[in-house]
């Protein structure tokens, strides 16, 4: 390509245009009080003169008004608020064609719900945001925003505009992303070759560059790419002399990076504060104590400015303004956001030691006979206790992340990518890092390796050890045909494996993000930390106050003996240590820090033995579960239904009655439809030929939680239970009604056959029971809890099926409507209800239930409806999930216990509450010390639910 051409290359093709790519939205307005042709010309009046509203459409029929803007020049707000300006009423707004991104944002530098709620709101009033959460103990927020108003920039900028450091983590979908690092590039007309290539590749969404680290960030379908395709379309992109090439680039390690970066800050910011702080102490506390070493520390410099003295204010200065720099910007920040947090109250009490020790500084210099005491040991003592309180409670809070970093860990960083012939033999085998694995690769997994994506066997056989994502200490069976997940291990056989899911898309990543997104989420109960924190502050500030005047008064006035006032100090003096005590011993951030370690910690766990708990919300309802509703199939029963016998009742041949059979339950995805079909198959071989070709069917219909019907040729067909039968007016002879009873006594359900409104024959179906169901009744039992079954299933099987895991109350013949019914009725008597399910079916009373529960085996449907996933699809996991939220929800009252606790006592005694009576005090630099140890021993409370034991083990049954 030469001249206009080359030219053409160098702008990117993805590039936006001012004119051409404007977006056009469509919004509509419910308005009340439209009444005729005049007030529909009000409304259009009022809207046409706006800048941005491209047309108006109003009804003064229905009273609605759909109006087309430009979201660049005016928002939705503004023409709602245009209407409302002309005297109509607008009752309701929807917004057509609404695009919502999601963008998560590291935060640095939050110390307690008082700066998590400052950034929530300040986020919350950027246009175009429509939630934000932020999470204290994860250090992110998670922000949904309409793009055609807010981007990721003005997110970040409304972060740092309120005093924290912000990054991006992610924004949209980054389910298919890469980062690539690029090398060759001169100038931006190379990056924007680059870029133009990238984007004309085969399957690239989007391209966005970053100049000025040359790193560039690729959206793309992995049904047509991948990073590898896309490293080497970089290097193709390559002419004359200009070589470029690309690196993977992995910004997902720097958030370990930032947290070893801030472990060592506080670290160093503690040493340095105790080089200078530690000689204060000596010299205020200890050497006066031990003469004459002591004495040289009274030698006057000028009038009664003594040596020691001196030194301290000297080396207390640095501490004060330098180490505690930190103090004064977060609290500079939260008084501008018109909130206070830790910062303040450290703020507060160091100044107020250090100005009035600097105050007596002054007076000794410029006096020959004033004496008073000084408190640049509080001061600094102080400082330095906070810091080392703060890196103490930052390197516990790193640890209540392990067990999801665990999970993150167990993906291999090489691969054996493998290129294979017709007959599945190795050709050729190249190592690769993981992350360039694409979708339909052949991966070569040797024993002992782990692997490092989701696919299927196509060659070999072996064991794979899948503890580590499903709980399940037995190795797995797998030979051709077979799923693996990542970051399972291959025990004994070399296999060849395709890759169906790669990178984020992997089952492992799916439970880290689905973890990630609940450690976000906010427990109900974390709202009294929120509503103390919001007063907390200033009410300590109040406190502090009414004690220095409670000592400051009384001892001018004489009110208590003089010698209750140490030697060396007055009333204003004693007065001033308490309130100091009081500012700094009231610790808000172990109250922020109670719910959401406890939370992160919990998720992880819970996520490590194969339950998935999708947020506090739900492990707080669980531990209030006194009711749990159990679907039967596929849920009690193992879910791999077969049909151990058919019978005819009519004329009709076998082979008609299969051919029927096969015909309607092919369209149908229940499991005793395919038991059915299999079953048929089976039967049709036998009697002669299986017809490859199944007969079509025509007014295909799905009777829910009774059964199929459809036409096959001319014959009417209907395949399902007695429900059906009835419903359709089909007469059950005596000869299948006992047919029916004998089999649901065995805890069998029978599939009815009718051909034009006769019963032909009929299926027995039996799906044995979980081997550990009968074990988790009755443990569930002996935690208090009641057990239901809600089944589609007839009376009879339901029941049998009951008696034998030892469940009391049956709900049978019910569809899903009625199931979600059930649990409502359940509701209404005052019971927190539980529904643990596997079917689309069940998903109505999944999301009915205060707690839904989805074995990990069931449908997508049911997994998204549900609160809790049991991964490994065992009845066991019921019980651990439940256990593990009354162990979490009772550490979080413990943790309150802690965080109040120091609270409420420590302020009195650090207000002098005990002095008059024991002569006990707490000195300003204990009551920092106790302030530090607080939110150490909340975060060390959370961390032992690291050593939580399941209660029952399916091994042991």
């Amino acid at each position: 390509m030469e001249g206009d051409e080359i030219d053409d290359v160098k702008i990117p093709l993805l590039q936006s245009s001012t004119d051409e790519n404007v977006v056009v939205r469509t919004v509509t307005f419910q308005i009340s009080d439209i009444k005729c042709a005049s007030c529909v010309n009000s409304i259009e009046s009022a809207l046409k003169n706006l800048n941005g509203v491209q047309s108006i459409a109003v009804s003064s029929l229905d009273g609605r008004a759909a109006v087309k803007f430009v979201p660049k020049l005016i928002t939705s707000k503004r023409i709602k608020e245009s209407i409302e300006e002309s005297g109509f009423k607008v009752n309701e707004v929807h917004d057509h064609d609404q695009d919502i991104s999601v963008c998560r944002v590291r935060i640095k530098g939050m110390a307690c719900t008082s700066c998590s709620e400052s950034i929530e709101r300040a986020l919350q009033m950027i246009d175009g945001v429509k939630r934000a959460i932020v999470g204290l103990a994860l250090e992110e927020a998670k922000v949904h925003y309409d793009p055609s108003l807010a981007d990721p920039e003005k997110i970040i900028e409304a972060v740092e505009d309120a005093g924290f450091g912000a990054e991006l983590i992610s924004s949209g979908n980054d389910a298919n992303k890469v980062h690539l690092k690029l090398e060759g590039i001169d100038s931006e007309e190379d990056a924007n070759v680059l870029v133009s290539y990238l984007e004309l590749a085969a399957g690239v969404n989007r391209v966005e560059m970053d100049f000025l680290e040359l790193i560039v960030t690729v959206s793309y379908d992995p049904d047509f790419t991948g990073p590898r395709t896309l490293i080497h379309c970089v290097q193709e992109a390559s002419r004359g002399s200009k070589v470029y090439r690309a690196t993977l680039y992995s910004p997902s390690g720097r958030r370990e990076k930032d947290k070893v970066n801030e472990i060592r800050m506080y670290r160093d910011q503690f040493l340095i504060s105790c080089l200078f702080s530690v000689p204060v102490f000596v010299f205020a506390m200890v050497l006066p104590m031990l003469p004459p070493y002591g004495n040289w520390l009274n030698y006057k410099v000028h009038n009664m400015l003594t040596l020691g003295l001196f030194l301290r204010w000297i080396l207390c200065t640095p501490v004060q303004f330098i180490v505690g720099k930190r103090f004064y910007v977060g609290s500079y920040h939260a008084l501008r956001r018109r909130s206070a947090n830790m910062d303040v109250l450290v703020a507060l009490g160091t100044n107020a030691a250090y100005f009035y020790s600097l105050y007596i500084v002054i007076k000794a210099l410029t006096s020959d006979t004033f004496q008073g005491q000084d408190f640049f040991e509080t001061s600094s003592m102080l400082i330095s206790f906070i810091l080392l309180g703060k890196y103490l409670e930052i390197v516990a809070k790193g640890k209540t992340s392990d067990a999801l970093g665990k999970l993150t860990q167990l993906v291999p960083d090489k691969a054996y990518l493998v290129d294979i012939d017709t007959d599945a033999n190795i050709i050729t085998e190249t190592e690769i890092d993981t992350q360039l694995i694409q979708k339909n690769d052949i991966i070569k997994i040797v024993p002992g390796a782990k692997i490092p994506i989701d696919g299927i066997v196509i060659k070999g056989q072996s064991y794979a050890n899948e503890s580590m994502i499903t709980g399940e200490a037995i190795p797995i069976a797998k030979s051709p045909g077979d799923k693996v997940i990542s970051g399972t291990i291959n025990e004994n056989g070399c296999v060849l494996v395709k890759a169906t899911h790669v990178g984020s898309d992997t089952a492992l990543s799916q439970i880290v993000q689905l973890v990630e997104a609940a450690q976000l989420a906010k427990a109900p109960v974390q709202k009294l930390a929120d509503d103390i924190s919001r007063v907390f502050v200033p009410i300590v500030v109040v406190v502090a106050l009414t004690t220095w005047l409670g000592w400051f008064i009384p001892g001018k006035a004489g009110f208590y003996p003089k010698h209750w006032i140490p030697k060396g100090m007055d009333a204003f003096e004693l007065a001033l240590q308490f309130a100091i005590s009081v500012l700094v011993v009231a610790c808000p951030c172990a109250l922020g820090l109670a719910t959401p370690t406890a939370v992160m910690v919990a998720s992880g766990i819970g996520a490590s033995q194969g339950v998935l708990i999708k947020g506090g919300d739900a492990l707080e309802k669980a531990h209030k579960v006194k009711t749990i509703v159990f679907d039967k199939t596929g849920t009690l029963t193992v879910g791999k239904p077969v049909v151990v016998s058919a019978v005819l009742f009519h004329e009709f041949s076998m082979e008609v009655l299969c051919d029927m059979a096969i015909s309607v339950e092919a369209s149908s995805e229940h499991p005793i439809a395919k038991a059915v079909v299999a079953h048929a198959k089976k039967l049709r071989k036998n009697f002669g030929s299986c017809p490859e070709e199944v007969p079509d069917v025509v007014d295909f219909e799905v009777h829910m939680g009774a059964g199929v019907s459809g036409k096959v040729g001319d014959r009417t067909v209907l395949v399902g239970n007695k429900r059906l039968m009835h419903a359709c007016d089909v007469k059950i002879s005596s000869e299948a009604e006992k047919y029916i009873s004998q089999n649901e006594i065995l805890a069998r359900t029978c599939v009815l056959v009718s051909i034009n409104g006769k019963i032909a024959g009929a299926f027995s179906v039996s799906d044995p029971v979980k081997p550990e169901a009968k074990r988790v009744i009755s443990f569930l039992h002996s935690m208090g809890i009641t057990s239901v079954i809600v089944t589609g299933d007839n009376h009879a099987t339901a029941t049998a099926i009951a008696n034998e895991v030892g469940i009391d109350q049956v709900f049978a013949e019910t569809d899903p409507v009625g199931k979600a019914d059930k649990v409502k009725e359940l509701q209404m008597k005052g019971m927190t209800v539980a529904m643990v399910g596997d079917g689309i079916n069940d998903s109505p009373a999944l999301v009915a239930a205060d707690v839904g529960m989805a074995i990990g085996a069931g449908t997508d449907v049911a997994i998204e409806a549900a609160d809790i996933v049991l991964i490994k699809s065992s009845l066991e996991d019921v019980i651990t999930a439940i256990d593990l939220s009354r162990k979490t929800m009772s550490r979080i009252r413990l943790n309150y216990i802690w965080a109040l606790g120091y609270n409420i006592l420590g302020m009195p005694i650090a207000a002098g509450v005990l002095y008059p009576f024991t002569g006990i005090r707490l000195p300003p630099w204990l009551a920092g010390a106790c302030m530090a140890a607080s939110s150490l021993s909340v975060v060390s409370s959370s961390l032992l639910l690291q050593f939580y034991k399941k209660p029952l083990h399916v091994e042991s049954i």
